[in-house]
């Protein structure tokens, strides 16, 4: 066995998981006795925890398949390790870190969760992944990982959070202003599967409302480029062995800084004019509450004609009212006011429960 391998299989010292000490022997046993007897999210972290024990140098994760199918990507665990330590150190959350993982660790966010624990020496407590996961919890904790709809539903308790990340969709400002006035300190992050998790933060409620909120600023060893397309390229040595080319549009004001805009292959050509949903349901947020998308049906003349898909479980949502709602808004150009609306009772999602676009397109009826 290589002394690379050894040292990248090492617990740190002070690493604790719900509230218990391990070496690396009986973390092996553990981890068999969640997979045995433990509930399903447990069994997520018990697998994980073998793997990352093994003598293989990588570790498999799947993509949340938000822009196409779920696929397999091998990670190189020394990878795994500098993402977690460039975490730590820009979030200042290192050795005996109280931390709350409620993300399921079947996905990359999850497992870096736990590595970032192992590696750091945090005191990490782990509990079911739900909507609402601080209603859980009666102590406070130094760092949280989060969805955008788990933070949504813990306005009332983030007291209990001094660091929170939030990633795995945009938050809207609809979201952004509900955080404004809390002492935690909220963070939104970029990153995909294929960079080891997030390489960039924004913070979203600063109490100085600055134009570094608009932002994102990667991460140190982290550059960035734009190709021919105005997607982000990101070179990121220390955990990815290539440069990775997304297909995210977008500004960037420096190797360092960037706004994203959307997603290339979510563009609508519409009558030759290209438009960014991800731009225009930022300008919608305001208005509409309910969760929604911005898409397109085919029409003879334009192409493709941009509509609105709204979810509206309860039914109490109208057309009519939806309408009404979008001509209040002066922000929106001519050619940016979806044509029609469709209200469908529950989107289609991801297995991460993230909106899946192209699934929900092809449901609407017309």
């Amino acid at each position: 066995m290589s002394t690379d391998i050894i040292n990248r299989k090492k617990l740190h010292s002070s690493f604790r998981f719900n509230k218990k000490e391990f070496t690396e022997v009986t973390l092996t046993t553990y981890a068999e006795s969640l997979i045995k007897q433990g509930e399903l999210y447990e069994v997520a972290i018990g697998r994980f925890f073998l793997k990352w024990l093994d003598n293989s140098r990588y570790i498999t994760v799947y993509t949340s398949g938000s822009t196409g199918e779920p696929k397999a990507i091998k990670i190189d665990k020394k990878h795994m390790i500098n993402s977690a330590k460039a975490t730590g150190k820009f979030f200042n959350t290192l050795e005996g870190a109280n931390v709350l993982l409620c993300l399921s660790a079947d996905y990359i966010a999850g497992k870096m969760m736990l590595v970032r624990a192992m590696v750091l020496g945090w005191k990490l407590d782990a509990i079911p992944p739900q909507s609402n996961p601080l209603t859980m919890v009666l102590k406070y904790y130094d760092f949280c990982a989060m969805v955008p709809m788990q933070l949504e539903n813990s306005i009332e308790y983030l007291h209990l959070v001094k660091k929170m990340i939030v990633g795995g969709g945009a938050i809207s400002e609809h979201l952004a202003n509900l955080v404004r006035e809390a002492k935690t300190k909220v963070y939104e992050t970029y990153g995909m599967t294929e960079t080891v998790s997030h390489i960039a933060v924004r913070r979203i409620n600063s109490k100085k409302r600055t134009f570094e909120e608009s932002y994102f600023k990667a991460l140190p060893q982290i550059g960035l480029s734009v190709d021919y397309r105005n997607c982000l390229v990101i070179k990121a040595l220390s955990v990815a062995k290539e440069e990775v080319t997304t297909n995210d549009v977008i500004e960037l004001f420096s190797n360092k800084k960037f706004r994203w805009k959307g997603r290339i292959d979510n563009i609508i050509n519409s009558g030759g004019v290209k438009l960014n949903p991800e731009e225009i349901e930022r300008k919608l947020q305001v208005v509409i509450r309910n969760r929604f998308i911005v898409s397109w049906i085919p029409n003879n003349s334009l192409g493709q004609q941009l509509v609105i898909l709204v979810e509206d479980p309860l039914k109490k949502l109208t057309i009519l009212g939806i309408e009404d709602k979008i001509k209040l808004l002066d922000s929106l150009k001519r050619y940016e006011i979806p044509k029609k609306v469709f209200i469908l009772e529950k989107f289609k999602e991801t297995a991460t429960g993230k909106i899946h676009r192209e699934r929900n397109r092809l449901n609407i009826v017309y």
